[in-house]
């Protein structure tokens, strides 16, 4: 194309080429759709079966958190792995013991084996979990770190809201069959990503490693990782711990259909994380890391704050979409930094199994705590609080550093 100035044609300069997302990059995303549709269609079914075997609510309840809690313990475990055998030999190790312990959670004798194969699935989610990480952050050209980041975001989030609509529809099947078919999904899922990430394909990709491992103390001088441990911890309250664990019962002591409102809670609050993901991880590579992550603490932040306050369903499904946004202007952007500060050439286990550890720690603090606060003060003052932890994590981000001009605009090439 030319464009004519004063008489004369002056050509017009080209567009930069888009830089597509790597295909090793999409096995991830589509390996975790896969995960995330499974655990979505297992979730709602494991604390029923877990009370099938004659025991109290609060022993049903958990199994459900003995995942989360091995998630955390051995998060310092994963990251050694990641280290010492590599991204790979971790993530397929990760995915395989999640599927023969689910596996084995459908052929439960009783309540204790139950309990023992499920922690077992937590060790195998933080393997995967902190490896998959880090192979994006090895991968990701890092002028779309964020695209990446979101693109495998979206896939989790897609895959958690239709999994419990797939599991409504085996509801006649009987509560051991989904454990057998997400087992063996599962089981598939690890043999086609061995193959496609295969040892060669991940050499040709990868830059090599060409300074040492990045130790934990290496990032914590880092102010940008300071700040993503704090909004880190604060997304995992809110987002992942609150979300699920208080909010359906503050709709069920308000609403007349609890239960539905609560559901419907859920839903919005991911499509309006969705609508997020589309843009904020791209935008991110544009503009910068730290803009979006004040919007997205901010509106996450006000907007549960706020849900104490909301009589009507409407307006409580109004606000969860709100927050949902704002979650999902932070995820990806959140995880675009810890790839600016690592770096492409070089590991970083223990500084994403911390990263990994804080969200988890959030996650499984929040809801005790703010039950706690609900049982004493009520609902109002439990999400209040809620908003005061998004806060710190927001004052948090003013001295953090914006990581995205430290960064090339093109991949290294791997010699």
């Amino acid at each position: 194309m030319q464009q004519k100035r004063g008489g004369a044609t002056t050509p017009r300069a080209p567009r930069e080429p888009k830089t597509p997302i790597p295909r090793e990059i999409w096995v991830l995303v589509s390996a975790a759709f896969v995960i995330a549709l499974g655990f979505g269609l297992i979730a709602p079914i494991l604390p029923q079966y877990a009370r099938s075997f004659d025991v109290s609510v609060f022993a049903a309840s958990f199994v459900v958190s003995s995942f989360s809690i091995f998630r955390l313990i051995f998060a310092p475990t994963s990251g050694r792995l990641v280290d010492k055998v590599g991204y790979r030999y971790t993530y397929l190790g990760g995915l395989t013991i999640v599927a023969v312990s689910t596996l084995l959670v459908g052929v439960a004798w009783d309540y204790w084996s139950l309990l023992v194969f499920r922690a077992l699935g937590g060790i195998g989610s933080t393997m995967f979990t902190v490896s998959a990480m880090g192979l994006i952050v090895r991968m990701a050209p890092p002028n779309i770190r964020g695209k990446c980041s979101s693109a495998y975001g979206s896939a989790f989030l897609l895959g958690n809201v239709f999994g419990p609509l797939l599991g409504a529809v085996m509801a006649a099947w009987g509560m051991r069959a989904p454990f057998f078919i997400y087992g063996f999904t599962l089981v598939v899922a690890t043999l086609i990503v061995a193959v496609r990430l295969n040892p060669e394909a991940l050499r040709q990709k990868v830059p090599q490693r060409t300074t040492p491992v990045m130790r934990f103390r290496d990032a914590w001088r880092d102010s940008a990782y300071r700040a993503a441990l704090v909004s880190g911890f604060a997304n995992g309250w809110s987002n992942f711990g609150i979300r699920v664990a208080i909010i359906p019962l503050y709709a069920a002591a308000t609403f007349e259909h609890g239960a539905a409102v609560s559901g419907l809670a859920l839903t919005a609050f991911a499509v309006g994380n969705v609508i997020a993901l589309q843009f904020s991880g791209s935008l991110s590579d544009r503009i910068g890391r730290r803009p979006l992550i004040f919007v997205g603490l901010a509106i996450n932040g006000v907007a549960t704050a706020v849900v104490g306050f909301m009589h009507g369903d409407v307006a409580l499904l109004a606000m969860s979409a709100v927050a949902g946004f704002g979650a999902g202007m932070l995820n990806p952007v959140q995880q675009a930094v810890l790839a600016d500060v690592i770096g492409s050439d070089r590991q970083g286990g223990k500084v994403l199994a911390n990263f990994q550890m804080a969200m988890d720690l959030g996650a499984i603090s929040g809801p005790l705590v703010v039950g706690l606060i609900v049982d004493v003060w009520g609902y109002q003052a439990g999400f209040i609080v809620c908003g005061v932890i998004t806060g710190i994590a927001f004052l948090g981000w003013l001295g953090g550093r914006e990581t995205l001009a430290c960064v090339p605009t093109s991949p290294k090439p791997v010699e």
